[in-house]
């Protein structure tokens, strides 16, 4: 069964925020606790720590996107002893920042 990493609310009041940093990438392996990501709100920075452990199937949401919305699923991990080729997620979004520009 896979494990849906949301974004979380670092306040009761907050309600977005921007997804600064990805410590982790597809295929790495987490533990519980390991820090995996880095969330900034209009007032603070602070690290998003794994809550449970396995494989990273994918990133949902890039670093450097903004407007995030408390509870979004931003990745996708798979269980330990799950193939994780066999996990489905939707693709990642783009940065807020590259929206609307040509490649």
């Amino acid at each position: 069964m896979t494990i849906n990493i949301t974004m979380p609310a670092l306040s009761p009041t907050m309600e977005e925020g921007t997804l600064a940093k990805w410590n982790v990438k597809a295929g790495d392996t987490v533990e519980a606790g390991d820090v995996i990501a880095e969330i900034e709100t209009d007032k603070a920075t602070m690290e998003v720590e794994a809550v449970d452990e396995g494989t990273v199937v994918q990133i949902l949401v890039a670093a450097g996107t903004e407007g995030v919305k408390v509870n979004e699923i931003i990745a996708v991990l798979a269980e330990e002893g799950e193939d994780a080729s066999s996990v489905f997620a939707a693709p990642a979004s783009e940065p807020e920042s590259s929206k609307g520009r040509r490649k």
